[in-house]
């Protein structure tokens, strides 16, 4: 993949003090939030609103932020929006192993990491999505976000455990949205300062990102519990596939 032209360069988000119940609310509230949105926003919106005092202050400003703007542009404006930034837009994709492994054959075997260490957890997905799905993976976050054994005894991989193998990709998101001056960079800004800080690997692999585009090599599971997967599930994605979704607005 080549490079992201006229990719955004600036910091990298700051981090807050957030406890793993904070945390939690706050990858659900993102996760609903980053959704294609429908006829049940106003309700989402209400539902985050309500759990606002759970969160830590400067996520809880950012994700009001982005209601406030949802509110006033009404669903029909932000669906068109949603496909212009999220469908139309690789650097702003919502699929993380896109910026892992680019749309190459690896991706097929990215996807099938994350399926499997939702499987291992006991997430069973309920909509016809992707795994590596930015809402999806968030909603898993918030539902195991601790490490342990799971259904079938394998070592659990935690929800924050997924995020920080994939960090990268979720800076270049928050930068590229940031740049868009899309009101959904305020979900991102409020997902990322509730993670550790970057260290020197992650940044420099963001740099990479930004730089170059996507890699050829899986880097975001790489420290992941994703052996002896079965090479035939592995052959029944279908490979390469792409950012784009091809919603309608």
């Amino acid at each position: 993949m080549g490079v992201f032209i006229g990719a955004p360069r600036m910091p990298v988000s700051a981090s807050v003090d957030a406890t793993p119940d904070q945390r939690r609310v706050v990858q659900m509230a993102a996760g609903l939030l980053l959704d294609y949105p429908g006829d049940s926003l106003s309700q989402v919106i209400d539902a985050v609103d309500h759990d606002r005092e759970l969160m830590p202050g400067p996520a809880v400003a950012e994700i009001m932020a982005f209601c406030e703007v949802a509110r006033t542009w009404g669903v029909r404006r932000l669906q068109e929006h949603y496909v212009e930034t999220f469908d139309q837009r690789r650097r702003c994709a919502l699929y993380l192993s896109y910026y892992s492994a680019g749309d190459t054959r690896g991706r097929g075997a990215a996807l099938l990491g994350f399926r499997e260490i939702m499987r291992r957890a006991g997430f069973e997905l309920a909509r016809e999505e992707l795994p590596d799905y930015l809402p999806v993976v968030l909603e898993f976050c918030a539902r195991n976000e601790d490490s342990g054994h799971g259904q079938s005894g394998h070592e659990q991989t935690g929800g924050d455990d997924l995020l920080r193998a994939n960090r990268e990709g979720l800076e270049v998101i928050r930068a590229a949205l940031v740049s868009a001056s899309s009101p959904y960079a305020h979900l991102l800004e409020a997902l990322c300062t509730t993670l550790p800080p970057l260290d020197a690997a992650t940044l420099a692999r963001y740099q990479a990102l930004i730089d170059q585009g996507p890699p050829t090599e899986m880097v975001g599971l790489s420290n992941l519990d994703v052996h002896d997967l079965d090479p035939e599930a592995v052959n029944r994605i279908d490979p390469p596939i792409a950012a784009e979704t091809g919603r309608q607005s």
